[in-house]
């Protein structure tokens, strides 16, 4: 048998295109959803955060089972990894365990963008109530 007809015995082959997937919009940063769990056995999803200039951050936060995978594209965005923000340009790579506070923000002056493994999967099913909150924000 070969390999790619098993790994679609296993899973669906996901081809994207630039900018392809599930667009999350939360004021300054927009979230674009490449895999989740449905496509990926809850295994892990991918995502690309784009984060514009002026981007404060969106609050300090931990996930209590799942580590997160950074990797800075483009930009020059901060992230907070316990209680220090370290400085990234692209090429960075960050892994953050469950359990560790952190957030990212770009005070730069151009858009960052982070490629962004959420491990195992599921995080993707929170968004769409986490962009109803941030669509309510802009309205007050």
């Amino acid at each position: 048998m070969g390999e790619d007809s098993l790994s679609h015995r296993r899973r669906d082959i996901i081809h994207l295109q630039p900018g392809d997937g599930r667009h999350y919009g939360l004021g300054l940063l927009t979230g674009v959803f490449k895999a989740d769990e449905a496509e990926t056995e809850a295994a892990y999803s991918v995502s690309e955060w784009i984060l514009e200039p002026g981007l404060n951050g969106v609050g300090g936060h931990s996930h209590a089972a799942n580590d997160e995978v950074f990797y800075v594209l483009e930009g020059v965005p901060e992230i907070l990894v316990g209680t220090c923000w370290r400085h990234c340009t692209p090429g960075t790579f960050l892994r953050i365990p469950a359990g560790v506070v952190h957030d990212f923000r770009n005070n730069g002056e151009t858009t960052a963008r982070l490629l962004n493994l959420f491990i195992p999967g599921g995080f993707e099913r929170n968004m769409p109530t986490i962009s109803a909150w941030f669509a309510a924000q802009e309205q007050v």
